[in-house]
């Protein structure tokens, strides 16, 4: 994709508008073949399978696999025609949008990938894999622990910047592909940017990085940027997406989970500090259990608490297995990229796993408990064993001396209340007392007795009371008053700080209970008890077996130390491979979540392994292999398009240029915050609450319940910050994918629709940063219209203007000055009305939005 310049940005935010109302799909002019496991399972996983799939088959007909839609379902009719679309009754149904049912109809997007897929053939992976894997599961390549392979020898040595060239030349080479060309260094800082700390260069570090000209200037670059604490804002963002972080439960009432932000700035240190992988695993599964565990570790176990609640389940005992389910589930998928979940009813219909596997997986959890009062949300204090005994030592001690003092206190207030009270009661009517009567009954009901509107008079009369019932004590009990009330504050102010709070679950014994694998999946079906393991499979779990500390089984932390064994064929696999995607925009193995028989297998497994191996070689370091990444020249390549390439390798597996793509939604929110100037860089703390429309609150089953208020300036920190509640999504973000935390999500969709410039283009947030923009401009730049414009090019897009792009935007502003002066009359100031309109224009183009 060729750099956009000004005239075609102004086309195409409108053009894609139209376009949309006229119901036209615009689709890429190189649309890369689509298979079933890399593009449309996914749509089935999100939107078909809980009615077609591994629970529920309605109709008999179940979506899982291109052999069982060719089935069909109780017709015994095709569910697809290979090659056709229109004849087939699966698109048929899609298209019409009579499926599925409810809320989760298809996206038009999504809808044209569907029908891509069965017009080209309904491509699926080598369907023997499936068959080698079930006469021989050890035969599966990730199933076997990566060995570490030669660094290729390639002809062309010089394009050569670190071993990650070398396995991508070396697959070039052999397909007669020539190697990109690097892009420039202005598009180059750009992407870095965007890449690492998710936010546009300013002019001064643009400037500063393209006047070195030192050979090692984009490392250094590439370097400092890695160092700074905006790359842990970023980076987090991308395992949030993955582990299903929200603040919220999900479900009708949508209740906060108290104390979840801390679990967010948790990743973000982790990743800011290049926390070991293997460190940072384990102490998520098993913070609690760690030597030397303390608040920092055991907030990391928020992750097992992270997914949907039921506050009000029908069954409470197949819930509780359903939060389980969901923890095992997201573990599995989250470090080992497997399925295994799918084995909670039955073996696994495709890869080697047992339902035995899943029970045995499942004895890793069943000890932990929520903490609730009730079905209420609760958090627990957190850190060492030594500081909580400590503070409650402390707070007992406090409490010792406070109680007998607080019991005399409450009899002398209660004896004076009475009698000042019988007073106000027989003296003439004082209307500065409502609910007298009421009152008096309150103030005689024991505090912990009192009803919510008894509570509420108290708290209305008790300052009032304190002082009233001074002017009837006698000097004796007007000195105990005071005295006690002293003594009880000095205590009071000299009881420790609290502990922080962190919302985990725990355990509360070192023997848990017997798990028992369930028949069909059905708590009330117990069949034989297990004991925890893993997956047969995968390998031969430790010798030794889990180790209890004083209050937990030990057997979390048994699970960590298996997975980040360097036996372990997918621990290592499965993270390189997240960080390929995250800096490429996908995988080396495009099924990130599922590494098994039916995923798609590595396009380049040398280079997979060698990363894989690479990160336990230098102590689990993820900075390590990102600077391995960062600074290739694969990593570096133009995003020229290459005709003979296209044609042996339509799909750029081989990475023979740099993939164009949109910028992620955060990133896009956080940039309109930085050009405009407005962006707050505070790190850290409870999660803020950005101005929503009132239809969006509206739209919840009690509208506008636990959404909060932020000032414009706490509203302008990062996106990462924002309060992530379920059932409220935030526009700008929502329509740009933001994901759906019901589970991990491994890869986020990637969509072009109409509502994503309407919403840019009208939304009240774009138009602020639009307005806020301009005022920056006349600030920086004075009045001189080409100066300002010239100026914005630097801010929004990182790049210096062209003569014919300022003399565009220069008579742009004239056109808009004019017609706004013609349109109101002289009601407001057509020059900066005008200046905004061409900065909401900057910030609704195509330039802006991509990163090539």
């Amino acid at each position: 994709m060729e750099s956009l310049r000004f005239k075609p940005m102004i086309r195409s935010v409108f053009t894609a508008a139209t376009l949309y109302t006229l119901g036209v799909v615009c689709l890429p002019a190189q649309t890369p073949s689509v298979t079933f496991e890399k593009d449309v399972r996914p749509i089935f996983t999100k939107s078909c399978l809980g009615c077609h799939g591994a629970a529920m088959q309605m109709g008999d007909l179940d979506l899982r696999t291109p052999a069982s839609i060719l089935k069909g379902g109780k017709s015994k009719v095709p569910a697809l025609v290979k090659g056709s679309a229109e004849k087939s009754l699966l698109y048929q149904k899609i298209a019409d949008k009579s499926m599925p049912f409810g809320d989760t109809k298809l996206s038009d997007t999504e809808t044209q990938i569907i029908r891509a897929w069965i017009d080209g053939g309904a491509k699926s992976a080598d369907a023997g894999n499936v068959a080698d894997a079930k006469a021989d599961p050890s035969s599966h390549w990730a199933f076997k622990a990566p060995v570490r392979p030669e660094i290729p020898t390639v002809k062309n040595k010089a394009w050569v910047r670190t071993p990650v060239d070398a396995f991508i030349l070396a697959e070039l080479e052999k397909k007669g592909i020539r190697p990109p060309q690097p892009a420039d260094p202005t598009t180059l800082a750009r992407r870095a940017y965007f890449d690492l700390i998710g936010l546009p260069p300013t002019p001064e570090d643009r400037k500063a990085f393209l006047a070195d000209k030192s050979p090692d200037a984009f490392a250094k670059l590439a370097q400092n940027l890695l160092t700074r604490p905006e790359y842990g804002e970023r980076w987090a963002r991308h395992w949030l997406d993955v582990v299903r972080y929200a603040e919220s439960n999900g479900y009708e009432r949508d209740g906060a989970k108290p104390q979840a932000w801390r679990y967010r700035d948790y990743v973000i240190d982790a990743f800011n500090k290049d926390k070991p992988y293997d460190r940072f695993l384990t102490e998520q599964l098993a913070g609690d259990e760690v030597e030397g565990s303390n608040a920092e570790t055991q907030i990391a176990t928020s992750f097992m608490r992270l997914g949907t609640f039921d506050d009000e389940p029908a069954e409470p005992l197949l819930d509780r297995y359903d939060q389980l389910d969901d923890v095992l589930g997201t573990t599995s998928a989250a470090f080992l990229g497997i399925t295994l979940r799918c084995a909670r009813c039955h073996d696994h219909k495709f890869d080697p796993y047992k339902q035995t596997d899943y029970y045995r997986f499942l004895a890793v959890f069943e000890p932990l408990k929520r903490p609730l009062d009730g079905q209420k949300e609760l958090d627990r204090l957190v850190g060492t064993e030594a500081e909580l005994n400590a503070y409650r030592l402390a707070m007992s001690k406090a409490d010792e001396q406070v109680t007998p003092l607080r019991r005399q206190l409450d009899e002398l207030k209660r004896n004076l209340t009475k009698q000042f009270l019988a007073k106000k009661a027989s003296a003439p009517i004082d209307t500065s007392w409502t609910d007298l009567a009421e009152t008096v009954m309150a103030f005689q009901v024991a505090a912990d007795q009192r009803s919510k509107e008894q509570k509420e008079l108290v708290k209305k009369y008790e300052e009032r009371l304190d002082k009233e019932i001074h002017t009837i004590a006698t000097p004796e009990e007007a000195a105990n008053l005071d005295g006690w009330t002293s003594e009880i504050a000095a205590i009071n102010a000299a009881r420790p700080k609290e502990p922080p709070r962190a919302y985990v679950w725990y355990e509360e014994s070192p023997k848990p209970a017997a798990t028992h694998l369930l028949v069909r999946g059905d708590p009330t079906r117990q069949g034989d008890e297990l004991q925890p393991g893993t997956p047969v499979v995968l390998g031969a779990a430790l010798a030794e077996p889990p180790k209890p500390t004083p209050t937990t089984s030990g057997r979390r932390l048994w699970l960590a130390k298996w997975m980040t064994s360097r036996d372990n064929p997918l621990t290592a696999r499965v993270i390189v491979n997240r960080l390929w995607q995250w800096h490429f925009g996908e995988g080396l193995v495009t099924t990130e979540n599922d590494y098994g028989v039916v995923g798609q297998r590595p396009t380049n497994q040398a280079l997979l392994d060698y990363l894989a191996t690479e990160l336990i070689q230098s102590g689990w370091s993820l900075k390590h292999i990102q600077r391995l990444i960062v600074e290739s020249s694969t990593y570096r390549a133009s995003a020229s398009w290459n005709e003979q390439a296209a044609k042996i390798d339509p799909d750029d597996t081989l990475h023979w240029r740099w993939k164009p793509r949109r910028l992620d939604a955060e990133s896009v929110r956080d940039s309109l915050l930085a050009v405009s100037g407005q962006l707050n860089r505070e790190m850290h703390g409870p999660s803020i609450y950005p101005d929503l429309p009132r239809a969006v609150l509206e739209g919840q089953s009690r509208p506008g319940e636990g959404w909060g208020k932020s000032d414009e300036k706490e509203a302008s920190r990062r996106s990462v910050y924002i309060f992530a509640k379920r059932a409220i999504a935030v526009p700008e973000l929502e329509t740009l994918d933001a994901p759906d935390s019901t589970s991990s999500c491994e890869k986020r969709d990637v969509s072009l629709t109409g509502p994503q410039a309407l919403t840019f283009l009208n939304g009240t947030f774009t138009n602020l940063q639009a307005r806020k923009l301009a005022e920056r401009l006349e600030h920086e730049a004075g009045a001189d219209v080409k100066a300002q414009a010239a100026r914005a090019f630097e801010l929004v897009l990182a790049r210096t203007a062209t003569t014919e792009e300022l003399r565009t935007a220069a008579e742009f502003v004239a056109k808009q000055q004019k017609q706004i002066e013609a349109d109101a009359k002289g009601n407001g100031d057509a020059a900066r009305r005008a200046l905004e309109a061409f900065c909401l224009v900057m910030l609704n183009s195509n330039e802006f939005f991509y990163l090539n």
